[in-house]
């Protein structure tokens, strides 16, 4: 008596869902970017991976550059992998291309640091900087992340949201960067408020002591993600400096928004 095969039913395709090891991985790199270089065991604790499964993961890394070791072989910190990655991005990016003869303008105007920072989440990650020709100069990074809320920068970009929208990037519970950062939420939200009357947002030792900042938003596209910002050490800022500054940034951000309307209408 001969059997019929009945042919084996197929799963139907779902949606691809994260990689976990390539997430881990991933995590490992903004970990050691934000917190700083670990062991292998505070590494699997600040991430929550047990150790046997970090081990294969830091080997390959440490393996492909993106992670190396201290010369004791028991710390991991950012590879030279990282470094060629982010300046491959750096050298790619549009508006940091369009940008450098802004940035430099404002530099040789002010005489002060200036620095390019782009929105990402709740956050502005600062893409480019100018150092002031002063002695006293300001201690900042290309790469460095900080909260939007609590940085002229930030606070120029959320100026150029719906009001709602502004509410949901400030959090309810606001983490201190200095002693004077405010950490009210509805006073925040009055300091954008008032960035978006002004055309221009300040803040003042809230997120680096001795130091004063004011931002402007730059119009490169259809919703503004990148700004401008000049930082100022207090000692050397009077009422002229303060307002030269804010006009050249003002006057920069007026002759971007004619030329990109002056586009639209060709």
């Amino acid at each position: 008596m001969s059997t019929t095969t009945q042919p084996t039913e197929v799963a139907a395709p779902t949606a691809a869902g994260p990689v976990k090891s390539a997430a881990r991985a991933l995590d490992l790199l903004d970990e050691i970017a934000a917190n700083g270089p670990g062991t292998q065991l505070q590494l699997s604790t600040r991430l929550s991976i047990p150790k046997s499964s970090l081990h294969a993961l830091l080997r390959t890394m440490v393996d492909r550059g993106w992670l190396q070791t201290d010369p004791t072989g028991s710390v991991y910190q950012l590879g030279i992998h990282s470094l060629v990655v982010s300046s491959a991005y750096l050298d790619g990016d549009p508006v940091l291309a369009r940008a450098a003869s802004v940035l430099d303008e404002v530099n040789a105007t002010t005489g002060e640091t200036v620095h390019l920072g782009r929105l990402d989440g709740a956050d502005v990650i600062y893409t480019a900087k100018r150092e002031s020709v002063h002695p006293l100069r300001m201690h900042s990074a290309v790469g460095r992340r900080l909260p939007a809320y609590a940085t002229s920068l930030g606070r120029a970009l959320l100026a150029e949201l719906p009001l709602e929208q502004r509410r949901d990037m400030v959090p309810e519970s606001i983490a201190a960067i200095t002693p004077n950062t405010t950490t009210d939420k509805d006073a925040v939200l009055e300091i954008i408020e008032r960035a978006v009357v002004q055309g221009y947002a300040t803040e003042s030792e809230e997120s680096c002591m001795g130091v004063r900042c004011f931002g402007v938003a730059l119009p490169f596209g259809p919703q503004a993600v990148d700004a401008l910002s000049v930082a100022v050490p207090i000692s050397r800022l009077d009422n002229g400096r303060e307002d030269l500054i804010i006009e050249t940034l003002l006057s920069v951000r007026a002759r971007l928004a004619a030329a990109k309307g002056n586009s639209l209408v060709r």
